[in-house]
């Protein structure tokens, strides 16, 4: 219990530090400028309005615009590190201002998120129990406590609910390996079982819709 206060604790410390723009201090010409680079752009890899086709790349529609902007401004300061970061993000994220950074989180946040997608039901029942309890013999707290119930997140964790399970199971390994220098997942992942993630990404992925 201690563990999961002190994880969501600093989780929600370092995302309030790191806020982006309210919706009603973004002006017009910055959310113009926003849904084009999102549409000539961001889409080639994230999809129409963020739903993502490709498992190696993640879905941002309905993501949350505080957690998407500290991203954002992670890549451009160089200090996300993983492998995906260094070759994609960093460069892309290089000339976007914080203005447009704020309308992009914030139009991607009003996206609807897609469908999920099903799987085997073994490891979707086994990852919604990891979930919703943690594994209490690992000392691995339950994902709902900051993520929510239906993986939905809030302001200060990231949406997990409808994500592919392929770029899940990277960003845990990366949590584990310390390539995303976050104590607060690294702490978390670091005695997650390779069977125990792909339960949990199994299960995220089968969920869908806002």
């Amino acid at each position: 219990m201690k563990k999961l206060i002190t994880a969501a604790s600093a989780l929600t410390a370092l995302l309030i530090m790191q806020a982006s723009p309210a919706a009603d201090e973004i002006s017009a010409e910055a959310r113009l400028a926003a849904q084009h680079v999102a549409v000539m752009t961001c889409a080639n890899c994230h999809g129409p309005q963020g739903r993502s086709i490709v498992p190696k790349f993640p879905t941002l529609a309905g993501q949350h615009p505080k957690y998407l902007a500290a991203q954002l401004q992670a890549f451009k300061a160089q200090t996300r590190g993983d492998p995906d970061a260094l070759g994609y993000m960093w460069g892309m994220s290089a000339p976007l201002s914080d203005d447009l950074i704020g309308a992009l989180a914030a139009y991607y946040g009003a996206q609807t998120p897609g469908p999920g997608r099903g799987g085997d039901s073994g490891a979707i029942a086994r990852g919604a129990d990891i979930y919703a309890n943690g594994v209490a013999a690992e000392g691995i707290p339950p994902c709902v406590a900051c993520h929510g119930p239906g993986a939905v997140g809030t302001e200060e964790a990231p949406r997990l609910a409808g994500q592919h399970a392929q770029y899940l199971l990277k960003q845990l390994r990366s949590f584990q390996n310390n390539m995303r220098n976050v104590a607060v997942m690294h702490g978390v992942a670091q005695d997650l079982k390779a069977t125990e993630m792909h339960s949990v990404a199994a299960y995220l992925q089968s969920l869908g819709g806002a």
